[in-house]
């Protein structure tokens, strides 16, 4: 049998025969070594405005240059952006070295641009460019934003965030059997949003998919937990909209709204999305 390496970056931690690439799509054996394929290879950028990550209550009425890769460790079948998330590096890119990506950030300043965010795909399975255009971007006074699902050991975590200054993590479900459908893991996405709380501004999203993101008394659960760590903390409740593999009709606008009355028992701000 060949030797084995296994991946570090996330709980699944695949192990790997050279050549072989993880279920991730973005990292693989190459030289009996774990490494990124999705360094500096941008499958899309945009000028967003701050809101559209979502943040409600960080930079405000701004904008920040978002960039994604390829790839996620998660398989959501309601995946909203699965033409990036759920391929791998067959995919088209565009080179773009962290030194570039920091170039454009500055370029757009004069838009209101304050920095960048790595959003669109998992950007947590990428950590390598994320810390290396993160150190950049701080260096040139400029803010870093991660959009992620939170799905990564703490040694990730741990590296990042001294270069991060906003969050927003997608909470996917209260459950550890509905993350166990979706390729992931409950305790390590608390854990993260736990720990990055208290380092960067944290916003959470939960999209109210059926069978997960949907059930009000898992909503008032998920709202108290929350609340446990700072009743500050935005809570995004955003409409659900067939994608990908599914085809159930969007979340009625009726549970969108008794999901933000019950997160609202326990948290200060509570914002209905995609509706």
């Amino acid at each position: 049998m060949p030797e084995k390496t296994s991946c570090p970056v996330c709980p699944h931690h695949c192990a790997l025969s050279e050549g072989q690439t993880g279920r991730c799509r973005a990292r693989g054996n190459r030289d009996g070594k774990i490494v990124s394929l999705s360094y500096g290879r941008v499958t899309s950028i945009a000028l967003d405005p701050v809101e559209k990550k979502p943040f409600a209550r960080w930079q405000s009425g701004k904008f920040i240059l978002s960039v994604g890769t390829f790839g996620c460790n998660l398989s959501c079948a309601f995946c909203q952006n699965a033409s990036i998330s759920q391929v791998g590096a067959e995919t088209e890119t565009e080179r773009l070295s962290p030194e570039g990506l920091v170039r454009l950030a500055e370029e757009f300043a004069p838009r209101g641009n304050v920095g960048a965010a790595f959003t669109y795909n998992e950007p947590l399975i990428g950590w390598e460019y994320v810390y290396d255009a993160a150190k950049l971007l701080h260096e040139k006074g400029l803010l870093v934003a991660l959009v992620t699902n939170g799905t990564a050991e703490m040694e990730i975590l741990e590296a990042l965030l001294p270069f991060v200054d906003a969050m927003n993590i997608d909470l996917k479900t209260w459950s550890s059997e509905g993350y166990r459908k979706l390729g992931g893991d409950f305790e390590t996405v608390k854990r993260t949003i736990a720990r990055a709380a208290k380092s960067c501004h944290v916003e959470v999203t939960t999209l109210a998919a059926p069978g997960f993101g949907d059930d009000v008394d898992a909503m008032d659960e998920e709202a108290a937990w929350l609340a446990s760590i700072s009743k500050d903390i935005p809570l995004h409740i955003s409409r659900y909209f067939p994608r990908w593999k599914t085809t159930e009709p969007p979340t009625p606008l009726a549970k969108i709204q008794k999901l933000c009355e019950t997160a609202k028992k326990h948290l200060k701000y509570v914002y209905a999305g995609n509706c």
